[in-house]
């Protein structure tokens, strides 16, 4: 939950591209990560799905010149802005990505294939019609930080409440390891974002692995189902505001654009 979505790498190194920040093929490197290929299928003027570099050039000729991360969850199309059809296939894939300039929209699909111990990833992503309007329930980075110094105090609050194990030490060690592993060799976000959008990332992706803690725990006192229940019940509102600020900060890029900030 709340790591490093796909749509998060593909528009933050898509706008980088965009802008200018990186070459095509530095941008395509870091937006397949350790995954095995990417490729993109239902491009306008493509019959077929093409890679990375290909797709991003293609877009910026179709008009696009930004990139927007949707991650909506049931009951919070967060980041859509329409049709029903993409909101659906985003929805199902929690996560998208919305090019500004051009109404169009991708969604992630994975394939997992090879013995265990040795998979490799496979992401095809669907390029699909989206309407032109404000994306839903995304915040100014200045209201995301904000709302996360409260979301982070509330989950402490509500893990030592239940009497989780995800509130104590341990799972600070544990959140501290992960996030270690997961940064190791990579930038939080690619070169050009405000420093201030990084800050705000990092700290949801903290909130956001504290919250998963939580549910994965299984030595703390919330064990029965009732337990369970008020716990999912008692994070529910902070992993919401986690994926607002998580959405924010990728999208800080277009948006300071937009307010001429480039």
């Amino acid at each position: 939950m709340l790591s490093e979505p796909r749509s998060g790498r593909l528009a933050s190194w898509g706008n980088a591209l965009l802008a200018g920040f990186v070459a095509p093929d530095d941008a395509a490197l870091a937006i397949v990560g350790e995954d095995a290929v990417h490729r993109v299928e239902g491009l306008p003027g493509e019959s077929t799905p093409v890679g990375l570099t290909l797709a991003l050039g293609r877009l910026r000729t179709l008009g696009a010149i930004g990139l927007r991360v949707a991650l909506p969850a049931p009951g919070h199309p967060l980041g859509l802005s329409g049709p029903p059809e993409f909101n659906a296939r985003a929805l199902e894939a929690e996560e998208a990505v919305v090019c500004q300039g051009a109404a169009l929209g991708l969604v992630p699909e994975v394939y997992e294939a090879g013995p265990a111990g040795d998979v490799h990833v496979d992401v095809l992503w669907h390029c699909l019609p989206v309407r032109e309007a404000p994306p839903a329930d995304v915040p100014s980075l200045g209201e995301a930080e904000r709302e996360l110094a409260e979301a982070l105090r509330d989950a402490t609050a509500v893990l030592s409440r239940l009497d989780v194990a995800g509130s104590g030490p341990v799972a600070e060690a544990a959140v501290d390891a992960y996030r270690a592993r997961a940064e190791r060799g990579r930038e939080v976000l690619a070169p050009g974002y405000p420093p201030r959008a990084v800050r705000v990332l990092e700290l949801a992706q903290r909130v956001g692995l504290l919250i998963s803690v939580a549910y994965e725990s299984g030595h703390g006192g919330a064990v029965s189902a009732s337990e369970m229940a008020a716990r999912s019940e008692a994070l529910r509102p902070v992993e919401r505001t986690a994926r607002r600020a998580q959405v924010a900060a990728y999208n800080a890029f277009v948006e300071e654009r937009e307010r001429g900030g480039r």
